[in-house]
Parts: structure tokens; C-alpha cells; sequence
């Protein structure tokens, strides 16, 4: 499969290391361009790209940039982009990161601002566990201690296609269903960024309680707040 993944930080790098090894062509694109990417094409053998060249011909766009910085995509980007093509959501809404989005303030929700910027439908997937126990915990199907991601989306063949994926590169796929259901993995909820396996992950997601969801996102932006700030001195 031809993937393109917008996005080389740690959850686009891992990942990308992960559908290199299982043989896919990958292309890997970050906002300053590929010349700055040799690094990560070292570690993963991902092909450094722009963003347009990463989104061609792709028949799996993984969107893995902060929030905020989806709105500034081109939208002819994804307009060009065949009615098969899946593309994957990774993100999450911080408001200390991404300032204040005012329609997901208002309840819409995280995926469902994506695919509205972006102008086509998303899958909500990889977006709630920590990056380095992603990168870390990969294991063989059927593996006792195995963890699980939860995968939502509209589209079903789509869905059951990323479902797969996750499956495939070391993770137990767990169904969350329609993208409508996206914010039971949304930052702050039960299932998130926990190392649960499937059952676990299940009755994590069900535990999930949508008059909280602006309750389940402060105590999530609170917690990461000191991680941002950090990240914003180092520039």
C-alpha cells in the first residue's frame, strides 16, 4: 500500500517505521520540508517528501500534526485525493497547544472539525496512547500482554481497512464505531493514553461520559500544560 503521512513527529515516525517494515511505500512530510527529514528517513525508511508529493497517489493519508495546524492544510490537497483514498486522523485538541478552537469549544467534535477543515471524511485512530509506549510496545498477534488502540470512523470498509492496520503492525484493534463515537478516545476520557489491552480498552470506552467531555479536557490540558510550555522554550 502507498501511504503518505503529514506529520514526522514521534507518533508519524513510529508509525512510519512500523508500515515500512511490513513493507509499504511510505513518504513522510513535516511542515519545513524533506531536506530536514534525512534523520527520520534513517530511522524509519520512510522516503522524505513535501506534503503534496507525500498526499500523491497515496492511497492512506495519515494527518499527524498539531490541531491547530490542520486548518492551515491546503484543501486542494485532499480535494485531489481519489474518493478511496482513507485518511487517518491522529489528533487530539489542547487548548494550551492549539489555542482556543471555538467550534470544538462549542462540542463538535475533534475528528469532526478535521474532516470538515480538510473537506473529506476521516478515521479517528492512533491518537490515544502515549508516543514512546506506541513506538515501544508493538507485539505478535496473540501475545498475552498486547495493547490495544480503538479505531472509529463513518466509512465502514475504511474503518475495518485501519482496523487491520493496526492489527497488522502490533496492536489489537478495537471497534469505537462511528466517527460520532470518537470523543470516548478523546484526551481526558477513561481510554486515554492508558496501556489497556482490548478488554481493558472496551470497558474504558464504554465507561466514557459525554457531559464530561469539557470536564475530561481540562484535567487533559492541565496535565500536558508544562510539556507545551517546555516544548515552546526549546525553540
Amino acid at each position: 500500500m502507498r501511504i503518505g503521512i503529514l506529520g514526522a513527529g514521534h507518533i508519524g515516525s513510529a508509525l512510519a517505521r512500523y508500515v515500512v517494515a511490513l513493507g509499504h511505500q511510505v513518504k513522510i512530510a513535516n511542515s519545513r520540508g524533506p531536506g530536514t527529514l534525512r534523520d527520520v528517513a534513517a530511522q524509519t525508511g520512510a522516503q522524505p517528501a513535501t506534503v503534496d508529493e507525500a498526499a500523491r497517489d497515496a492511497e492512506l493519508v495519515v494527518v499527524t500534526i498539531p490541531m491547530k495546524a490542520v486548518a492551515t492544510l491546503p484543501k486542494p490537497l485532499f480535494a485531489g485525493l481519489g474518493s478511496d483514498v482513507i485518511v487517518i486522523d491522529t489528533n487530539n485538541y489542547y487548548p494550551s497547544r492549539d489555542d482556543r478552537i471555538e467550534p470544538v469549544e462549542a462540542g463538535q467534535l475533534e475528528s469532526a472539525w478535521v474532516a470538515e477543515q480538510i473537506g473529506r471524511p476521516v478515521i479517528k485512530a492512533f491518537n490515544n496512547i502515549f508516543a514512546a509506549s506506541f513506538a515501544a510496545n508493538a507485539a505478535p498477534k496473540g501475545s498475552p500482554k498486547r495493547l490495544a488502540l480503538s479505531v472509529a470512523g463513518d466509512q465502514q470498509t475504511a474503518r475495518e481497512k485501519v482496523l487491520r492496520l493496526v492489527d497488522d503492525i502490533g496492536f489489537d484493534p478495537v471497534d469505537t464505531g462511528p466517527l460520532s463515537e470518537s470523543w470516548r478516545q478523546q484526551p481526558g476520557t477513561p481510554c486515554y493514553c492508558k496501556d489497556f489491552g482490548a478488554d481493558e480498552m472496551r470497558r474504558a470506552l464504554a465507561q466514557a461520559d459525554r457531559a464530561r467531555i469539557a470536564e475530561y479536557r481540562a484535567q487533559a490540558d492541565e496535565a500536558a500544560r508544562p510539556y507545551f510550555l517546555a516544548e515552546r522554550l526549546k525553540r
